[in-house]
């Protein structure tokens, strides 16, 4: 595992190779939803020896409509992560949307995550790098993952050695996305940690609702092919109602499943590190 991942995953019963988990609901709705997803997920990691960073996102700025759940306030928000943090002692991530949003996001979260559609946003990558924070990029749906190397590269020169990539889906025509797993060892080719994102590259983006589709029941699918071929992590949104969520409730993971799912994905790390 890279020395700064050993960093943040300190104080966490970990197993040796394990991959490690990126998982939450999508946004922040509201403390009791925030904090009891929060506690089954890391119970889920704890009994399986892997690696978690709890996720959620403070605000979603790239809504397709105006009318569609954008956040419950920053503050509020931020504040609910701070005690997800607090309380049970695991790193917390973020995304970030405008340069002027990343110190007050390091002051709760570990990980600065920068969103797909903003990964080529120089003013965005150096305010997360200069915090010292870990910047996790996603790669744009319209970039090559040879192209991920001018993001690490801009982090990097600002004396921020802290970073990660996820993979989450190439666009497939106008409203479908396609997984090239060559972009894992590709990008790992940057000696940085590379996620897979088993959730968002599931999406179905621009349907004439305005509401992004899903195809969650090939979630299982995704994750065995990405720790198959090595990925260093895995990126999963989960809600314990996917249906009633807020936000991005068409491609989320049931909670319920979530166990059982990282069951098989920690048999199959147990053969791939085998070979």
């Amino acid at each position: 595992m890279h020395p700064f991942l050993n960093e943040i995953f300190a104080g966490q019963d970990t197993g040796a190779n394990n991959f490690f988990l990126m998982a939450g609901p999508c946004a922040v709705e509201n403390e009791d939803i925030t904090l009891q997803t929060a506690e089954k997920i890391i119970a889920i990691c704890s009994r399986l020896r892997i690696p978690v960073i709890f996720k959620s996102s403070y605000r979603k700025a790239n809504r397709s409509r105006l009318d569609s759940f954008s956040g419950i306030g920053d503050a509020a928000a931020l504040e609910i992560l701070g005690k997800v943090k607090q309380t049970f002692g695991v790193p917390v991530v973020t995304d970030i949307h405008a340069a002027d949003e990343a110190e007050m996001a390091a002051e709760y979260a570990d990980v600065l995550q920068i969103p797909a559609f903003l990964c080529r946003q120089t003013d965005i990558l150096v305010a997360a790098a200069k915090t010292g924070k870990v910047v996790n990029v996603k790669k744009g749906q319209f970039l090559s993952p040879e192209s991920m190397k001018f993001a690490v590269d801009k982090i990097q020169q600002m004396g921020n050695d802290r970073v990660m990539l996820t993979d989450r889906g190439t666009m497939f025509g106008y409203h479908d996305l396609i997984l090239d797993y060559r972009a894992i060892p590709i990008m790992q080719g940057f000696k940085k940690p590379v996620v897979l994102d088993c959730t968002h590259s599931l999406q179905q983006p621009n349907q004439s609702s305005g509401v992004t589709g899903g195809n969650p029941q090939m979630i299982e699918t995704i994750a065995r092919a990405g720790i198959a071929v090595g990925a260093d992590g895995l990126f999963i949104e989960t809600h314990p109602d996917p249906a009633k969520a807020l936000s991005d409730g068409a491609n989320m993971l049931r909670l319920d499943l979530l166990g059982p799912l990282m069951e098989k994905m920690v048999r199959i790390r147990e053969v791939v590190k085998g070979w």
